[in-house]
This record gives C-alpha cells, structure tokens and sequence, in this order.
C-alpha cells in the first residue's frame, strides 16, 4: 500500500486502524532499506510505515506487506513532524516504534519473543515508553565498506559509555539522564553538541496531547524516564550504522578517519545476549 503524502496516509483506515505494534522507518537513503524492514518484520511489528522520498527504489517485492508513505525524509525536522503525525493518527494506546533505515531495534530475548510480548509486559508494569540506547555499529574495514556499513563484517564499542544527569530549570531532572559513548563520543569534535546524546525514547504508547521534540525527547516528562521510581524496568537497543554512515559522508570527517576501530572494538554477533551483557539494555522484571 502505497501514499504519496502524509497528509493522504493519516486519513485513511490503514493508520486510523492499524494493528500494532506499529514501526516507523524512515529512509534517508537507500542503505539497507530492505535488510531493516526485514528484521522488524521478524520483530513482530503488525504494521510498518516506510517513510521515503519518491525516487528510492526497492527490489520488487520489498514493499510487500508495508505502507509506504512520500516525505522528504531530509527536510529540516522530518522526523517529529512524520512521528506526531502518525501518533496523532493511530489508535489510542498504540504502541509505536521509531526508527530511520540501517537500524535494528534489539529488547532482551528479542530471539525467541516478540515486541508485543516485550511491551505486554512492560504495559502491565504501567510504563506507556521505553529508553532505547542507540549502539553505534561501523565496519570493520572501511577500505570495502566504503559508506561504513557492513551487515557481515560489523563491529561496536564494548566500553566507553556513561551518563550524566539530566537538568532542568529546577536542578537535575527526576529519573533522567543523558547517555553518552560509541563514536559520538569518539568522533565527537565532529559532531554537534546538541548530536552527542545516544538516549532515545524509541518506543512509546500513543495518546492525545503527547508530541516528540526534535532532541528525541517527548512533551511529557515522565515518558523520558529510564525507569519507574519502584524498580528498573525494560530498556532496549536500537544498533545503527547512522553515525558512520554520517562521518564517511561529510567530507570533513572522512579524510581524518581511517578505521573506525580501536582496541575496544569487537565482532557484533547480531545477539541480544552481547547487547545485555555488554549493559546496552536492560531485561527489568522480565525473565
């Protein structure tokens, strides 16, 4: 199903009615398009939205099964406006999941259950959104990866990430941080400040009056907490070849980079259980 605007798309039955959960994909480009609706297919995801410009083309069959919407996914902030559209959309109570293209969401145990049975749960805990780490993945060789991506060859940073307190007019900010690591932190006089932040609040439940603000965060403070004030709960990984793929793009970054590699890189084995062990997620309560 195909629409060539937005303002078309969220009229219609296919989002007014959609099965959730829902994921948005947003293609910037034609990296990996496939391979990331591949794997949320896998997920369990009842309905995805590709977001893309007209003229990205898939192989004949890639779009079956998916709504495609036009947009000019690299219009300055496309991606609160595609994201509180859908929202204000759907159903209420719709879990919704965003993401651009090169990007896979992991969540404990993501091999053997699905992302309906994770956000059952986490419903049944009273949470309405989750905090997603975004792992930086890059190629391991960038001599035949030349945009940085490399589904079979990818590596990630086993340390260097940490936190900070997040504040607000009033001091720090209840059960809020700002994470920090992977190759913003490395690279990071190649990337802009407000850039640096690896937190994103990837998943949340719809309802009236919620918006996402172009720093990834929403308008309700307490859908961007970490956890509820009881216990840790559920947190996931969205692994993405989006920062690499930036830093091989800008002319300014690519010549001073030869290797994205340094001695804490290792393999990604595409397994939930490295994300947990490496503390890139966190399983809560759900065992």
């Amino acid at each position: 199903m195909q629409f060539a605007r937005l303002a078309d798309a969220i009229r219609e039955p296919a989002l007014t009615a959609a099965r959730g959960p829902v994921a948005i994909i947003i293609a910037e480009d034609d990296v990996e398009v496939e391979a990331t609706i591949r794997h949320h297919a896998k997920a369990g995801f009842g309905t995805i939205l590709l977001f893309a410009p007209a003229e990205l083309s898939l192989a004949p069959g890639a779009e079956a099964g998916i709504i495609r919407i036009g947009f000019p996914t690299m219009s300055p902030d496309a991606t609160p406006t595609i994201v509180n559209a859908v929202a204000a959309a759907l159903p209420d109570k719709t879990w919704l999941y965003y993401g651009y293209n090169s990007e896979f969401l992991f969540f404990p145990f993501s091999e053997t259950r699905s992302v309906g049975e994770m956000l059952a749960f986490h419903t049944e805990e009273r949470r309405f959104s989750m905090l997603t780490y975004v792992v930086d993945v890059y190629a391991g060789d960038l001599g035949q990866a030349e945009n940085a991506v490399a589904l079979q060859d990818a590596y990630l940073d086993q340390s260097g990430y940490y936190a900070l307190a997040r504040t607000g007019d009033d001091g720090p900010k209840e059960r809020q941080l700002d994470f920090f690591g992977g190759l913003r932190w490395r690279f990071e006089e190649h990337i802009e400040e407000s850039r640096r932040r690896i937190d994103r609040i990837s998943l949340v439940r719809t309802r009236p009056g919620i918006a996402l603000r172009a720093d990834h965060t929403w308008s309700d403070e307490e859908l961007n907490t970490y956890s509820c004030p009881w216990h840790h709960n559920l947190t996931a990984a969205v692994v993405s070849f989006r920062t690499a793929k930036a830093l091989r793009a800008n002319p300014a970054s690519r010549y001073d980079i030869t290797t994205f590699r340094w001695h804490n890189s290792v393999p990604f084995e595409w397994s939930s259980q490295q994300l947990l062990d490496l503390g890139l997620m966190e399983p809560g309560q759900w065992f």
